[in-house]
């Protein structure tokens, strides 16, 4: 089996959808249509089901996203020794990110990057998605990590989708919305709410759905919105890209009438890009599938 049609697999589940599953591979919808077909028929199983609203992985194709991660996480082992042994792991590569997406995906790149190949040197910038696109588009950025803004991308670059995930709140224990399974919009705007400042896709969502809601902190990280919290500033309105990041002393609940918040990877569509961010870029997208496997 072509270890290709597995990613597209991967790439249609995540995005639920087949145009940007083709976009994040870099193939027409076309190509990743009829491969997923071919895939579908050598292993005689219908592994996603269609429709005017994208696609979704069935019975059986969620029975195979585990071990399809796992293949094509062989493969990028491989490919990555052999890169390591020709010396592409050189030179440098400038990566900008939101708090969120630095914390959960740049960092543990980097370190390992850092780790195990010692010629490679990296700059890391924290920003808004808006400043991280807009530096990437000006070449100062060779790719960004951000939840993906409301809109589409300014001419000239690209966003590559690699991981959804559920919005929610941070409360402290003894809160009232903290003894729900859920939250909804309309409870949630009853509460002084810390989030993120304006310029991120968390206060764009916070204003486009409670535009008089009370927001005491517009903090500048995820941190600094959980530190809040827990010092009794109000509620947190944040993206999980882990389930493990929730910190001592505080709850997390899922807003049951939000939809999730899309991590992309962004960069220029006019520039080549370097074999080491070739190889950069693979290890996001490999970090971005082992927290979605943590978030199913």
């Amino acid at each position: 089996m072509r270890v290709e049609r597995a990613r597209y697999f991967l790439a249609a589940v995540t995005t639920g959808s087949l145009r940007s599953a083709a976009a994040a591979c870099g193939v027409s919808q076309p190509t990743i249509g009829q491969q997923l077909t071919l895939l579908e028929e050598e292993l005689d199983a219908v592994l996603l089901t269609r429709s005017r609203r994208g696609v979704r992985a069935t019975p059986a194709g969620e029975a195979l996203v585990g071990p399809f991660r796992r293949l094509v996480a062989a493969e990028d082992a491989v490919r990555e020794a052999a890169l390591a042994s020709s010396g592409t792991y050189q030179g440098g590569v400038a990566i900008g990110g939101g708090s969120v997406t630095v914390e959960a995906i740049i960092a543990p790149v980097v370190g390992r990057l850092l780790t195990d190949h010692p010629g490679l040197r990296f700059s890391v910038r924290e920003g808004s998605s808006g400043d991280i696109e807009r530096a990437v588009l000006a070449g100062d950025l060779d790719l960004g990590v951000v939840t993906t803004p409301g809109g589409p991308p300014e001419s000239g670059l690209v966003r590559n989708p690699v991981l959804t995930a559920p919005l929610g709140v941070h409360t402290r224990p003894g809160h009232p919305l903290a003894d729900g399974r859920t939250v909804t919009w309309s409870e949630l705007g009853r509460w002084p709410i810390v989030t993120m400042r304006p310029g991120t896709v968390l206060h764009q969502r916070l204003r486009e759905r409670l535009p008089d809601a009370e927001a005491p902190v517009e903090a500048m990280s995820a941190r600094t919105v959980q530190t809040m919290v827990l010092r009794g500033a109000g509620v947190g309105l944040l993206a999980r890209l882990d389930s493990r990041q929730t910190p001592a002393g505080l709850v997390w609940v899922p807003l049951a009438d939000a939809e999730p918040v899309e991590v992309c990877v962004v960069r220029r569509a006019d520039s080549q890009p370097s074999r080491s961010a070739v190889v950069v870029r693979r290890l996001i997208g490999t970090r971005a599938d082992e927290l979605a496997e943590g978030l199913r």
